[in-house]
């Protein structure tokens, strides 16, 4: 699909829906697909969500995320569903030029081709995972997932040659599930990432629809360190003058392990990571006990609970975390059976 694929079908209408604020119609068509990567997130995506505040204003407080709407105005946050090429025909290389993949060539998106700190979802190589693309307006398709070669460096922008070859994950004509129009409606697909990956890369998606030649793309920054879908660098405020490639500044994540199991009940570790280049001075993670589930214990750290809602903060001895670092805490659970729900929820915030 990459090498210069093409396919002929009648030219797709583009509406550019902002929510409630912009449609514009191209012909008398009817209305165009809409969606983005949502796990793992896309930098439109991501920034979206950074941006979001009380007051209803998308602001957003991450580096590159402000650099892109600084670049790429308000309209590339509120119309984050919209990176398409109405005459893609499914089309990559050769079509879509190096350093402009994560924009697929729009120039409406420029600004998320840049380099910088953006908002990562940490993962592990091999594992399987709950993918989930957003599809604001669904259509049917394909959707292809590559993922950058070893080595690949974050400091430029994103090259053809940067990618693997061929797709990890090819997806034929999934269902749609929950409200179209709305964050809710998705497609969902379980698949594997690839072994061997480590350190930082950018899984980027194409989605390909089947009954014209509108054709999305869109680049999910992403690290390979054993996490399990945890995002950082979403409502943080980091460097605000990066130098390229640099890791964001102060970033907390935490990573829920079981470690044994019981019938009844389990132990677990939780391990604090700091992805920043700067250090933590002291950190909180929260989750929500998965039904069924109480706490017994928690050791080095300092429990707070009300309800189902969980809060455990650093205690003296573990409260530095140098950057690059990591810390933990320990826990025992009951639980029903013999295998226990994994909490996917955890937030990991420090002062």
């Amino acid at each position: 699909m990459r090498r210069r694929k093409a396919m002929t079908a009648v030219l797709a209408v583009v509406t550019m829906m902002v929510a409630g604020l912009v449609t514009a119609t191209l012909n008398a068509q009817p209305a165009s697909a809409h969606g983005a990567m949502m796990k793992p997130g896309s930098r439109t995506f991501l920034c979206w969500q950074d941006g979001l505040s009380p007051q209803g204003n998308i602001v957003p407080k991450n580096s590159a995320c402000k650099g892109a709407v600084a670049q790429s105005g308000d309209n590339s946050l509120y119309n984050w569903f919209s990176v398409l090429r109405s005459d893609g025909a499914g089309r990559t290389e050769g079509f879509i030029p190096d350093g402009q993949l994560c924009s697929g060539g729009n120039p409406s998106f420029s600004g998320y081709d840049r380099v910088g700190n953006w908002p990562e979802t940490h993962l592990t190589a091999g594992a399987s995972f709950n993918f989930s693309y957003n599809a604001w307006a669904a259509h049917p398709g394909w959707f292809y997932l590559y993922v950058t070669k070893d080595g690949y460096d974050p400091s430029r922008a994103l090259r053809w040659d940067d990618l693997e070859d061929q797709p990890f994950l090819t997806v034929d004509h999934p269902q749609v599930t929950g409200g179209v129009g709305s964050i809710e409606g998705q497609y969902k697909w379980t698949g594997n990432f690839p072994t061997g990956k480590s350190g930082k890369h950018v899984i980027y998606s194409v989605w390909k629809r089947s009954d014209s030649t509108e054709t999305f793309y869109g680049c999910s920054d992403v690290v390979f360190d054993g996490g399990n879908g945890e995002v950082t660098g979403v409502g943080e405020v980091d460097d605000p003058d990066p130098d390229p490639g640099d890791p964001p500044a102060g970033n907390c994540m935490a990573h829920y392990n079981v470690t044994s199991t019981w019938n009844g009940g389990y132990q677990a570790d939780v391990v604090v990571m700091n992805h920043g280049s700067t250090p933590l001075s002291g950190w909180t993670v929260k989750w929500t006990l998965p039904s069924g589930q109480t706490l017994n214990s928690v050791w080095n750290g300092t429990l707070t609970q009300s309800g189902s809602a969980v809060s455990v903060r650093s205690v003296d001895w573990n409260a530095q975390v140098p950057a690059n670092g990591e810390r933990s805490f320990g826990l025992s659970a009951n639980s029903p059976g013999t295998s226990p729900a994994h909490p996917m929820d955890l937030t990991c915030t420090s002062p």
